[in-house]
């Protein structure tokens, strides 16, 4: 008898994101008869979302049943996975993280999950996250939470510090570095292997490979690099050149750990870009929706990302080796504390294995040292919902180059986010 399982999507009426879901969920054939709970906040929105993943699931011949709530309590009701892709009110408060530090002096990239950007998403984040796993915790204990959500690393460490659910943090960043080496040596992605360990947007490559030969192409990389266009990536080349590792997944996601990171660009996020390509795609399945175009072809398609991988490998007790997961630590990568989060590759066998790669050569084990340090503190300022905490956060990252910069800031951003700042402990 084919398993069947319980799936709650939390956040599913995202235009985007929840377009990448569905791919997923509806191009295999691994949850048939299984429940998928779509979860969000706005009724209307939610209700197109769930007219779509009944169109595409009936296209795909996936044989899913869906439902959709707001009550995301009643959601967790015997659910077996639940995955996160929530934000709050992501575009304009991320905004004001970016905005208001260079106000004061800081000089940083895109504010998300490093810097004084990556403090105050952990302390408005960090309340939401523990209100669903506290509900699990009741609910549905078993259940594996995948978590999709910024700042990664921090949520992931939140939870392996203060939760008893089981979690597993998923980003493409690993695919992100192996096409920009793929690139610099002029090969096809696909034919480049790429194992990688360290923190969620600044893993090192410990290995790069030939996928068919099995050769090394560290070599190969580090003659093709001399000569590479200086324009492309020049902070995560200047980190090969300096470390001799390839470190990261792009600039912009480096740069957020690093005193120094601003040198590839202050420019900060496209918020423009993404208004306009959500407008887009929100466009695109009301036209669909009402019967004016097609589907997509590539709707109906493995988006890549490795959530439906992962359900699909426990439920069916298969092993499955999966490129990258954000995982708290223990013992993953020796040389980083093990109070921390990292991002390693997981083995999946009806549960969630973190695969070590060993230690971390040790002058890039030291270089991401000073961020697991900020991370833990950030978690302890949201946690206790500690202005004090949240200032010495500020205090000891790489990025903060201002005793007054720290003060002025936090003062601002903090009447922000006044509402959502909220104790996540008795």
């Amino acid at each position: 008898m084919t398993p069947v399982t319980k799936i709650v999507f939390l956040g599913a009426s995202s235009a985007s994101f929840g377009i990448n879901m569905f791919r997923d969920l509806f191009s295999s054939h691994d949850l048939t008869g299984s429940t998928l709970i779509l979860v969000g906040r706005n009724i209307d929105r939610l209700v197109r979302a769930e007219r779509l993943a009944k169109l595409l699931n009936e296209k795909s011949g996936a044989g899913l049943k869906i439902e959709c709530t707001t009550d995301w309590r009643a959601a967790f009701d015997g659910a077996e996975f639940v995955i996160n892709s929530t934000a709050i009110d992501r575009n304009r408060l991320w905004k004001l993280d970016f905005e208001v530090p260079r106000k004061f002096g800081i000089r940083h990239t895109l504010g998300e999950n490093g810097g004084p950007g990556g403090l105050f998403f952990t302390l408005r984040t960090l309340p939401v996250v523990f209100d669903f796993v506290r509900e699990m915790e009741r609910r549905c204990p078993q259940a594996l939470f995948i978590n999709f959500s910024n700042p990664e690393s921090r949520i992931v460490l939140a939870l392996g510090q203060y939760s008893r659910i089981r979690t597993i943090g998923l980003c493409h960043g690993i695919f992100l570095a192996r096409n920009q080496v793929a690139s610099i040596l002029g090969l096809p992605a696909e034919q480049v292997e790429v194992w990688g360990a360290g923190l969620n947007h600044f893993q090192c490559l410990m290995q790069i490979r030939d996928r068919e030969t099995g050769a090394d192409l560290y070599p190969l990389l580090r003659e093709k690099e001399k000569t590479h266009g200086p324009s492309v990536s020049p902070l995560t080349r200047n980190l090969f050149r300096a470390f001799g590792y390839w470190l990261g997944c792009g600039d912009a996601h480096v740069g957020e750990y690093l005193s120094f990171g601003w040198e590839a660009g202050e420019g900060g996020y496209n918020f423009e870009w993404d208004e306009s390509e959500r407008a887009k795609t929100e466009q695109t399945i009301n036209e669909v929706l009402s019967g004016k175009a097609e589907i997509p072809w590539w709707w109906l398609t493995p988006s890549g990302e490795r959530a439906v991988t992962i359900i699909s490998a426990v439920l069916h007790h298969r092993k499955q080796r999966i490129e990258s997961g954000v995982v708290y630590n223990q013992k993953a990568i020796p040389n980083l504390p093990a109070e921390s989060a990292v991002e390693v590759p997981v083995l999946i066998d009806g549960g969630v294995h973190p695969m070590s790669l060993g230690p971390l050569p040790g002058p890039v084990a030291k270089l991401m040292s000073m961020q697991t340090s900020v991370q833990q503190l950030a978690v302890e300022a949201a946690m206790h919902a500690s202005k004090d905490l949240a200032l010495q956060a500020l205090l000891i990252d790489p990025v903060v180059n201002s005793t007054t910069a720290a003060v002025q800031l936090l003062d601002e951003l903090w009447e922000v986010n006044r509402p959502y700042i909220r104790k996540c402990i008795a």
